[in-house]
């Protein structure tokens, strides 16, 4: 990532199926975040209406650069196969912003130079169709109505890319969770919903889909939830009169259910969490801002115990504030932020932080070192700016 907003030069290398990042307020968690909101939106909403949502290059693009926000995303479809390139510049001009370059890449062999399969500037370019783009084969000239297009959200529509169409598909599945627990309130319109919203507010809607499709789905969460929360019994999303969804909640000793308007934030939180991992067809890729919100913290190990046990079928990407969650990551899972000398975001993995493995090794917990001083910086009390000096 360079030039967005505070990361004007950031690199994440290996980043494991579960990922947490921490630092101080400030220090650029929620500009990570977005950075994967942005491409996503990108792709399903078009570039300049990303742009337009962010006001545009004055506010996306780092202060003090000229240069053009840059992208580059390395991935595999599936384990064992080539990691394949995808990079991308967007720059600004009058009349909006535009992709200036776009560009997909692999090396099918082990040994070998890389080579583009999808190359184009400023709306025109090449590409290599078929299921195994090779060097030799033949490269097929396209022209973009627009320079504000991307072409593998374009070309990625069309059957005969599917390299290209599986980077789109990759992209535009990915979930952002900004979960709110007054939006899980909501009284919605009646009608089944596979995934849960970003803020959640379609959670009576997941939970018709869950018991008209998935029972069984459903009764798992519901027993997951159960040991997280004592004497729960049922969750179910009644239809009003109006046509309208009520989820309602009924507690063990009692003979009727309450609505869920009345039940605690943290119950209508850990529900939805537990709804959004347990989704029968979950994102390739999820991201959820600081989950320990409204939840007590000895149920964080509960919670990080789930992350873990879906992070098999989909990467998770979270950012925390809680010590009581870190307790539960490797350390190789976690990443700290910080502002440099002169305000721009910098990424450190706690396992290349001087001294954390051998305590860990003698018994310490990860975020127990964090609140004692003990990482390389991420207190905003003592270390602001950078890492501790000896």
């Amino acid at each position: 990532m360079k030039n967005y907003r505070a990361l004007r030069d950031v690199e994440l290398k290996k980043i494991t199926p579960l990922t947490a990042f921490l630092g101080s307020n400030g220090n650029g968690k929620s500009t990570l975040f977005d950075v994967f909101a942005f491409l996503a939106e990108c792709f399903t909403e078009g570039m300049r209406r990303a742009w337009d949502k962010r006001r545009r290059f004055k506010e996306l693009r780092t202060r003090g650069s000229d240069e053009p926000i840059e992208f580059e995303l390395k991935y595999r479809e599936r384990p064992k196969t080539p990691i394949i390139t995808y990079q991308l510049a967007i720059n600004e001009k009058n009349r909006g912003p535009y992709v200036e370059t776009e560009s997909l890449q692999w090396r099918r062999k082990r040994y070998g130079r890389p080579f583009r399969f999808l190359d184009f500037r400023l709306g025109k370019g090449s590409v290599i169709t078929g299921e195994i783009p090779d060097e030799a084969d033949t490269r097929i000239d396209e022209e973009l109505d627009d320079d504000s297009m991307l072409a593998v959200s374009t070309l990625g529509q069309l059957a005969k890319h599917p390299r290209v169409s599986a980077l789109r598909r990759f992209i535009t599945g990915w979930h952002l969770s900004y979960l709110s627990a007054d939006a899980t309130r909501s009284t919605t319109e009646a009608g089944p919903q596979e995934r849960l919203s970003e803020t959640g507010d379609n959670l009576p809607n997941v939970i018709q889909y869950l018991k008209e499709q998935h029972p069984q789905r459903l009764e798992k969460i519901l027993s997951i939830l159960s040991r997280r929360v004592p004497r729960l019994e049922k969750v179910n999303a009644e239809l009003m009169l109006d046509g309208r969804l009520l989820l309602q909640i009924k507690d063990a000793p009692f003979d009727q259910p309450i609505l869920a308007k009345f039940v605690s934030d943290g119950m209508l939180k850990m529900l939805s969490y537990l709804t959004l991992l347990h989704d029968p067809e979950p994102p390739q890729l999820i991201g959820i801002e600081e989950p320990e919100n409204y939840l007590h913290p000895r149920l964080l190990s509960g919670l990080a115990e789930e992350c873990h046990q879906v992070s098999a079928l989909s990467q998770l990407m979270i950012t925390t504030h809680s010590p009581h969650f870190v307790n539960e990551f490797r350390a190789n899972e976690v990443w700290v932020l910080y502002r440099d000398e002169n305000g721009f975001t910098v990424c450190k993995r706690t396992s290349d932080m001087q001294g954390i493995k051998e305590f860990l090794d003698e018994g310490a917990k990860l975020g127990e070192l964090w609140m004692e001083g003990y990482f390389e910086f991420g207190d905003p009390l003592t270390n602001v700016g950078g890492p501790k000096k000896e």
